[in-house]
């Protein structure tokens, strides 16, 4: 890999200021903005509707069972409860372990407010005897944790212990909590503390162990204590007391990840929390300001946090951070004149004025639910996008969590300026993936010294590189659908972030 000189540092800033934004033009508009259809070629298939219908059943009837067997849990009244149609996720994903992809372990687990949260722990059979773990907090409404099971499955092959989880109000979560804070994060969507405080709650869950069983800390309402709660619920069989996988997890690497107020949630947690070690917000980074009115959702309410009352503060920006989206937000809407084209970018730049590594990758006719696989047409994404993420959410947890200094080949990698993949599919048989309405970014330090400064990946940049270690193209799809020891990280020739020939 080709080192950048300072001087070479100061070319790519030079060609990022150079590049001109495009002319408006309605007919190129029309066609980026009908990316959002592409996604529905693959679950408006007779036989993926069939299967949809089929888990659809079996999440609902899974659902009224467990209400029924563990009566004191009341989540009917959260949008994706039963698991349905567009609640589902991926469908190509489920049976997972018994398919022989991987393993994976539901758990039960309770809020600081005495809310039980339900969640899913991953991993594989295959891999080192300690490793990294990645927490994952979902974005709001129509968003439960089956719609990052593809990005938690690729990186248990990729070798991490994941937890993806429910937040308070979501999916299969309580909607309120315990006596006397019933209200506390509710609803989630004007509180906000589920993706916040949740967040936190779960990375206490997932570094528990034996030795230290979870414990709830008290409620940010109240003070009250609910521990109590869940260790009735842990001599009942219903609750976890730790993490199942707790063998496999070095506590000292951990990273989180979040999509929309969970994206917001962990740009805060992830400054605060000195566990963490890297973030990846899915659409968007946000200022680390727990009050903050909401800049990475695009507006909205307050977002509150209650950690720690004493310590209620904007933490410094030490910890580096990728932010990710996508051209169109919710509802995805056309656009009527140029946008300007670092209106992504505003944190991303932050932490580069203050030398913290950091990105943005902005996906080419994606939309906000490019991050959340929704099986229904109702809600538009493109058809590549999800494999952009993956990668990327990858490469920066694995050199940034890992340590992986070869990860780097990955950040730098060439392959989304011509995917062909996405080349098959474009109107116009264009594979450059990142935006053009609004500039991807990269700034990094490299592993010999020196960083790599990218303004505008769409161009490209020198240092970028196209041998980045991968045969053909990747596809999330093929990575977590390989069986469980196939070749390093468990993903197959040609296919996974490793390549192996």
């Amino acid at each position: 890999m080709r080192k950048l000189t300072v001087a070479g540092i100061t070319a790519v800033v030079a060609l990022a200021a150079a590049s001109a934004a495009q002319a408006f033009d309605p007919v190129v508009e029309a066609e980026n903005y009908s990316k959002g259809l592409e996604r529905q070629s693959i679950y408006l298939t007779p036989d993926y509707q069939a299967k949809l219908r089929l888990i659809s059943q079996q999440n609902g009837l899974n659902a009224l069972k467990m209400q029924a067997t563990d009566p004191a849990r009341e989540f009917v009244s959260d949008l994706c409860w039963n698991g349905n149609d567009g609640c589902a996720g991926d469908i190509r994903l489920y049976n997972w372990q018994t398919k022989g992809y991987g393993i994976v372990q539901p758990v039960l687990f309770t809020a600081r407010d005495g809310a039980t949260l339900s969640g899913h722990v991953w991993a594989t059979k295959a891999g080192p005897v300690n490793r990294p773990g990645i927490v994952i907090t979902n974005g709001s409404v129509q968003a439960d944790e089956q719609l990052y099971w593809y990005a938690a499955q690729a990186l248990a092959k990729d070798g991490y212990v994941v937890l993806t989880f429910d937040p308070q109000g979501q999916g299969q979560s309580d909607t309120a909590g315990e006596s006397p804070d019933q209200q506390e994060g509710t609803p989630a969507q004007t509180d906000g503390r589920p993706f916040f405080d949740g967040t936190e709650d779960a990375i206490d869950f997932f570094l528990s162990n034996p030795s230290h069983p979870y414990e709830p800390v008290p409620s940010c309402n109240s003070g009250t204590s609910h521990a109590a709660k869940q260790e009735q619920r842990v001599a009942a069989g219903l609750d976890a007391a730790y993490n199942p996988f707790w063998k496999l997890l070095d506590p000292s690497r951990l990273g989180i990840a979040g999509h929309s107020y969970g994206a917001a949630g962990v740009s805060y947690i992830g400054q605060w929390d000195p566990r963490v070690k890297a973030i990846v917000a899915w659409d968007n980074l946000a200022e680390p300001n727990p009050n903050q009115s909401t800049g990475a959702s695009g507006g909205g309410p307050e977002e509150k946090s209650c950690v720690d009352a004493s310590q209620r503060t904007v933490p410094p920006i030490t910890k580096p951070a990728l932010g990710m989206s996508a051209d169109y937000f919710i509802p995805p809407t056309p656009n009527t004149s140029q946008p300007d084209p670092l209106g992504k970018s505003t944190e991303s730049l932050a932490y580069s004025k203050l030398g913290v590594d950091t990105g943005e990758i902005i996906v080419r006719g994606g939309t906000h639910y490019d991050f959340s696989f929704i099986p229904n047409p109702g809600f538009t994404a493109s058809l590549r996008g999800a494999d952009e993420i993956t990668w990327y959410t990858t490469a920066w947890f694995d050199r940034y969590v890992k340590g992986d200094r070869g990860a780097v080949r990955r950040l730098l990698s060439d392959r989304w300026r011509h995917d062909s993949a996405e080349a098959a599919v474009d109107p116009n048989g264009d594979g450059n993936m990142f935006s053009f309405y609004y500039r991807s970014r990269l700034d990094i330090r490299l592993p010999g010294g020196g960083r790599f400064d990218c303004e505008d990946m769409r161009p490209g940049c020198p240092g970028m590189v196209s041998d980045d270690g991968v045969n053909g193209d990747y596809s999330y799809l093929s990575v977590d659908t390989a069986p469980d020891g196939a070749g390093r990280a468990g993903t197959p020739k040609g296919t996974g972030i490793y390549g192996t020939g």
